[in-house]
């Protein structure tokens, strides 16, 4: 009798204690469907991944969202509330450290069906202008040309804004997420464009998805703590759900 108490009461402490340990983790965001959004199940997939991670680690998640360039920068304020920031592709930064990745994104050019780019080498890209979202990372060497001035873009505020300017035909066509290029097609306020434009034939790269965490003590101490969560995730189930799942079929327009 003696010992099964005392049993009873290291589970209780030990449970105490775990719950004593638990943190409440805040991320900044933006609008990105289907990758991150208010109104989207599990608030998005790269949500859902990072959600479960912390999780797994007896933590909890809160996320808030902003506009883009905002949600970077809330992230870097001194003494923030918030840790970090997702989902971000990979760059070259000492302002913050990276998780292990949290899903894949390819990266393409939407264009018009009857006006396709034709480019076996980015190089090839600088004959046409090119629609990019304000402040979002795109490939290395794209950013690059753009910075030396040899690549001719318009910038906007999002990827909607990109989408109609293609439409309408004055740009060429513009850097975008698959994902998010068939999500957006099929909203109310863009689906009447779906059979005007196309994703081109070849992807600028497969990209990662990543959780940027500030880099402080406080940020890589919570990176290392995220990765050890995340090493115990199905990402690619919780992707493949939230991504291609039944109420949001995606039908790739690569194939």
């Amino acid at each position: 009798m003696g010992t099964r108490w005392v049993l009873i009461l290291c589970c209780v402490v030990g449970c105490l204690q775990t719950q004593a340990r638990a943190e409440t983790v805040k991320l900044s965001t933006l609008y990105w469907p289907p990758y991150s959004g208010q109104k989207l199940a599990q608030q998005g997939a790269s949500i859902a991944v990072a959600r479960v991670a912390f999780e797994r680690m007896g933590h909890q998640l809160e996320v808030e969202f902003f506009p883009w360039s905002r949600a970077v920068k809330v992230a870097l304020m001194p003494h923030s509330e918030y840790i970090g920031y997702l989902p971000e592709y990979f760059f070259e930064t000492s302002a913050f450290v990276f998780s292990n990745p949290i899903g894949r994104g390819p990266l393409g050019l939407i264009e018009l069906k009857e006006h396709p780019i034709s480019w076996n080498h980015i190089e090839d890209l600088n004959r046409y202008t090119l629609g990019v979202v304000k402040d979002y990372v795109n490939t290395g060497h794209l950013d690059a040309m753009i910075a030396k001035g040899v690549q001719t873009v318009e910038t906007v505020n999002s990827d909607e804004q990109n989408i109609k300017k293609v439409a309408a035909g004055r740009i060429d066509g513009a850097v975008i997420d698959v994902h998010v290029f068939n999500y957006l097609l099929k909203q109310q306020d863009l689906k009447s464009l779906v059979n005007r434009l196309q994703m081109n034939r070849q992807l600028l790269a497969d990209k990662q998805l990543y959780v940027a965490f500030n880099n402080t003590e406080e940020g890589r101490r919570w990176r290392d703590i995220f990765n050890q969560g995340l090493a115990q995730v199905d990402v690619e189930a919780i992707m493949e759900e939230l991504l291609f799942g039944e109420e949001e079929q995606v039908k790739s327009s690569l194939k």
